[in-house]
C-alpha cells in the first residue's frame, strides 16, 4: 500500500520560510518522479514543481523560481519543498504526487502521478 504523508505546513508571515516534507512508503521510491503541487480555496490544483528519479533535473512553476527548492533523499524515501520569501498568494494546500519514472505524461500535469498525499496546509499572512 502506496502512502505519501505531507507534514511541516503552518501559518506564517509574508516574508518567511518553510520547509514542507513528504515521507513516501509502500514503493520504490527512487524510481517515482516527485512532484508538489497546491490548491487555493475556490480554485483547482496547480503544478509547483518537480524532480526526476534520479535526481538530475527540477521544473518550477514560474511563480516560484528563485523562492522554492525541491529536493529529494532516496535513502530517506522523503521529497522535500523550501520555501523561502513567502508570498499570501502561496497560500494554499499543498500536495505531494509520484509518478513512476517512465511515465510518458508531461511532468506539469496532475493527471500523471498515480499517487498523493492527503496535504499540509500553508498560510501566508501579509
Amino acid at each position: 500500500q502506496v502512502q505519501l504523508v505531507e507534514s511541516g505546513g503552518g501559518l506564517v508571515q509574508a516574508g518567511d520560510s518553510l520547509r514542507l516534507s513528504c515521507d513516501a512508503s509502500g514503493l520504490t521510491f527512487s524510481r517515482y518522479s516527485m512532484a508538489w503541487f497546491r490548491q487555493a480555496p475556490g480554485k483547482e490544483r496547480t503544478f509547483v514543481a518537480v524532480i526526476s528519479w534520479n535526481p538530475v533535473s527540477t521544473r518550477y512553476v514560474d511563480s516560484v523560481k528563485g523562492r522554492f527548492t525541491v529536493s529529494r533523499d532516496n535513502a530517506k524515501n522523503t521529497l522535500y519543498l523550501q520555501m523561502n520569501s513567502l508570498k499570501p498568494e502561496d497560500t494554499a494546500v499543498y500536495y505531494c504526487a509520484a509518478a513512476p519514472y517512465n511515465t510518458r505524461g508531461p511532468l506539469y500535469l496532475s493527471g500523471t502521478y498515480n499517487y498523493w498525499g492527503q496535504g499540509t496546509q500553508v498560510t501566508v499572512s501579509s
